[in-house]
């Protein structure tokens, strides 16, 4: 598991990639639009500095999708960071403009800091075999277009096809419906050739566009509905594991969040999970009793559960449910009923506070003024060694029995 310096260098090479991005992007745009003035104007040709402000523009949006992909953790997407960085930074000399030095500095300071966090990214991408036909139907639908345009380029009007270039350029027209009008067929054999391109180019586009981007917009419904995708789980590392909601949950969120802990939710309801994804708190929606969404919500990897909602009889399902997944995980449980503590031990849970109990005895000390009433708080979340040898005494062991 990563430790919180790997996960806050990864961070940092996100940030760094992501921002370098933006400044190739923003520095391409300019230079595009302007003249570059620097000292390395009048050493580089001037094609050769407008060439770069396109391609850097270019780099910058092929390096925010890598930025991207770092933040999911895909390793792929760190080889082609690792790639483009440096590219980047050569596309910024050449630009020979004032405004390019920084995104050189930038590039060149991202670069050991992505390298270095290599073990941080190691998310493999796996795509499923309708993808996997579907990009080679499109590369090979592309590849008849610019081979077949290339073979007949003396049968389209003036010559308007004479390099591989201009073959690609006519196929992705075609493809996009677009239609310039700039490259026309003469003969009969280049028409019917251009109707089966565009059949063909159109065709792929779609059934590529489908089967690539329609994972992603379903997780992005999901989303919105309040449901995490596996891939959110995935992303979450030592998390805490709350199971159940209710009014005693709604301090351990904020409690969670305070200490920048990542947590993770289980609820069936899905109006309260509407609710707290709105408020940017991960949440399944999913039974907190159901062995499958524990396991989904990765219960193996979890630093510790909680289990504090408003009915004890529920909360000692879920922590049966957690205990038997996984004995070794540290669980922690609130009792709405006093008499419920011992019982909550049995069914599995290490430590139980009964609010109640704290509350009553703090009220007490308080109102009589006969103690420090935060001493006594610190006093009653200690583990009571009474309840729990009693708890363990009934079952002969943790939860062996009572599970």
């Amino acid at each position: 598991m990563a430790t919180w310096r790997e996960r806050l260098g990864g961070r940092i090479a996100v940030l760094l990639t992501g921002v370098a991005a933006l400044l190739s992007v923003g520095v391409g745009i300019l230079n595009i639009t302007r003249t570059p003035q620097g000292p390395l104007v009048d050493v580089l040709p001037p094609g050769v500095v407008q060439t770069a402000g396109f391609t850097g523009a270019l780099t910058g949006f092929l390096l925010l999708g890598s930025a991207y992909g770092l933040r999911r953790g895909y390793r792929g997407a760190w080889y082609s960071t690792m790639l483009l960085l440096p590219l980047s930074a050569a596309q910024g000399l050449l630009q020979a403009s004032e405004y390019s030095y920084p995104l050189v500095g930038l590039s060149l300071l991202a670069l050991p800091v992505v390298g270095l966090n290599r073990r941080r990214f190691d998310r493999r991408v796996e795509f499923s075999l309708t993808q996997w036909a579907a990009a080679a139907a499109l590369v090979g639908a592309v590849g008849y277009g610019t081979a077949g345009s290339y073979a007949l380029r003396d049968e389209f009007r003036n010559g308007s096809v004479e390099t591989i270039l201009d073959a690609l350029y006519f196929t992705i027209v075609t493809a996009s419906t677009v239609g310039y009008g700039d490259v026309t067929p003469e003969t009969q054999l280049a028409k019917w050739f251009v109707i089966s391109s565009l059949v063909l180019n159109v065709a792929a586009f779609a059934v590529a566009l489908g089967a690539l981007f329609t994972p992603a917009i379903e997780a992005r419904l999901k989303t919105a509905l309040g449901r995490m995708t596996d891939t959110d789980i995935e992303l979450l590392e030592r998390h805490v594991l709350v199971l159940g909601h209710g009014e005693l949950t709604e301090p351990i969120i904020e409690e969670l969040t305070d200490a920048d802990v990542d947590f993770l939710l289980v609820t069936p309801d899905e109006s309260v999970t509407r609710s707290l994804r709105e408020r940017g708190v991960n949440v399944l929606t999913a039974e907190p009793t159901d062995e499958d969404a524990l396991e989904r919500a990765r219960l193996a990897d979890a630093r510790a559960v909680v289990a504090a909602t408003n009915s004890d009889a529920e909360d000692a399902l879920a922590i049966i449910t957690a205990w038997q997944l996984d004995p070794d995980v540290p669980i922690v449980a609130a009792a709405t009923e006093r008499e419920n503590v011992v019982k909550l031990k049995r069914a599995g849970a290490d430590s139980v506070i009964s609010p109640a109990t704290i509350g009553g005895h703090l009220l007490v000390e308080s109102a009589l003024e006969t103690g420090d009433s935060e001493a006594v708080a610190r006093e009653l979340l200690d583990e009571d060694p009474r309840s729990e040898a009693a708890g363990r005494d009934a079952t002969g062991g943790r939860a062996d029995d009572g599970a």
